[in-house]
């Protein structure tokens, strides 16, 4: 399963490790990605998301129909 939140869009990217010495190897930083699930009354019906905090914390602002709503209108597939 890929490392990307189904709201945000955020992915893995990557950076480098960077010692003491000033010395560069690659590493890549990881989306904070929980897995919850949400009932939405709209649809009478639980939808299980993996999602970053900061999309979780934008459902709890906005409500999960809305931002359901706008991210089908962006072309994500939510079942």
């Amino acid at each position: 399963m890929s490392k990307v939140c189904q709201i945000t869009g955020k992915k893995v990217i990557t950076g480098n490790h960077v010692s003491h010495s000033n010395h560069k190897t690659k590493r890549k930083f990881h989306p904070n990605l929980q897995k919850r699930r949400f009932f939405v009354p709209e649809e009478n019906r639980w939808v299980t998301l993996r999602l970053t905090t900061q999309a979780i914390r934008t459902i709890n602002k906005k409500g999960i129909y809305a931002v359901l709503k706008d991210a089908r209108k962006k072309g994500y597939v939510i079942e």
